[in-house]
């Protein structure tokens, strides 16, 4: 993703890092694992599960990989921090010690994402600069997004009416994740999710505690579906799937949708049924809108705070000289969205559907993104399927 995704890094992130650091992409950088046009990009053949209840007390005969160490070597000997790590999953979760030992022996440090980040971190800009939306938006609202979303909508088209039906989340919008993400699993990403980890987990200081609870939560994610650790694929920091969840959202918010033992989100039933939970558990609420313009003394809204942190009230927006140009009887607090175009500064306003998508990243230009591909998709399906 690009800088914007460490600029709206929250103490807990939603989806987490999901990384905008690429412009919201998982990893867009890198070569794409393949062009899947709706299929699985896993190469994870996971065995059926355990019961996900029991998950946190499965002994540590039930991780996979047949990994075995006395100490840890490799790119991680002597880290005091590791094996202080390795204790409390021990003491914790009742993981072998070996196990983890033999596990971190062969996990690569990844020199290039702590100087990445290192860079990043430096170039942090407090507020958008004039044209940065119009930037940000042509990465995804293209032909390539759009197209990819309709034969993804086409190929998966069942699974998508069944999590509309039962979360209460539009198809378009959960496309719309998927399409700024990985555009439907053409860039999943293809760093080891261990290597990522255990990198940003002791060598990442700025967000070291962060990642070592996202390391904590892979390895009991990895015992309890039966997954060699050193197997998944993701970002550079650690995201999954098609829709590129965080260890810590899998736990908690990952279903099997397609309802084969396990979760899978590199499968795409999973992935959309996943999706479209956590939009559901964060407060989507269906039929109420997401965006809409503003009429009235817009310049009143220069005066005006916007952002995601800043709630207005419908009363106080008319007060302003403001008012929205639907009409949706909105009692929920409102948000001022400020959009910078090359040519000009546009607001909108945020209901609490599109504060929902930030839950996903915190980010006004991610969310619109989603948004406006959401739209442009759900346009080119139904303009396909009535010819």
């Amino acid at each position: 993703m690009s800088r914007i995704f460490l600029a709206h890094i929250s103490k807990r992130f939603s989806l987490g890092l999901a990384l905008l650091l690429f412009g919201g992409c998982a990893n867009q950088a890198e070569k794409p694992l393949a062009s899947t046009q709706g299929r699985s990009t896993s190469t994870i053949q996971a065995a059926p599960s355990q019961s996900k209840k029991t998950a946190p007390t499965i002994r540590a005969q039930s991780s996979v990989g047949g990994y075995h160490a006395n100490s840890v070597s490799g790119d991680y000997a002597g880290y005091q921090s590791v094996n202080r790590f390795i204790d409390e999953m021990v003491q914790k979760h009742g993981f072998d010690r070996a196990y983890l030992n033999g596990l971190f022996s062969q996990a690569k440090r990844k020199q290039w994402t702590l100087d990445y980040l290192a860079k990043s971190d430096k170039s942090l800009k407090s507020k958008p600069s004039q044209g940065s939306w119009s930037r940000y938006r042509a990465k995804f609202l293209d032909s390539r997004h759009i197209n990819s979303g309709v034969s993804f909508w086409r190929d998966h088209r069942l699974a998508l009416q069944r999590a509309s039906k039962q979360y209460g989340v539009p198809a378009e919008y959960i496309l719309g994740i998927m399409a700024v993400e990985t555009t439907f699993g053409s860039y999943v990403g293809s760093h080891r999710v261990i290597d990522a980890l255990t990198t940003l987990s002791f060598d990442y200081q700025r967000r070291g505690e962060y990642f070592r609870g996202e390391l904590e939560n892979f390895l009991l994610m990895s015992r309890s579906e039966h997954i060699n650790p050193a197997k998944p694929v993701g970002s550079f920091a650690g995201a999954m799937g098609l829709g590129q969840f965080m260890p810590s959202s899998f736990l908690e918010w990952a279903v099997d949708f397609n309802a084969d033992g396990h979760r899978d989100l590199w499968d795409p039933e999973d992935s959309i049924g996943s999706v479209a939970n956590y939009f559901s558990q964060h407060g989507w609420q269906p039929g109420k809108p997401v965006v809409s313009s503003l009429r009235g003394n817009l310049s009143a809204a220069t005066n005006m705070e916007p952002g995601l942190d800043n709630l207005y009230s419908l009363n106080s927006l008319q007060q302003a000289g403001l008012l929205p140009t639907i009409d949706c009887h909105c009692d929920d607090p409102l948000r001022l969205i400020w959009l910078r175009h090359n040519s000009k500064d546009e607001y909108l306003l945020g209901y609490p559907n599109f504060y929902v998508i930030t839950r996903y990243n915190h980010s006004t230009h991610y969310a619109m993104a989603v948004h406006e591909l959401a739209k442009a998709i759900k346009s080119a399906y139904s303009s396909s399927a009535s010819r």
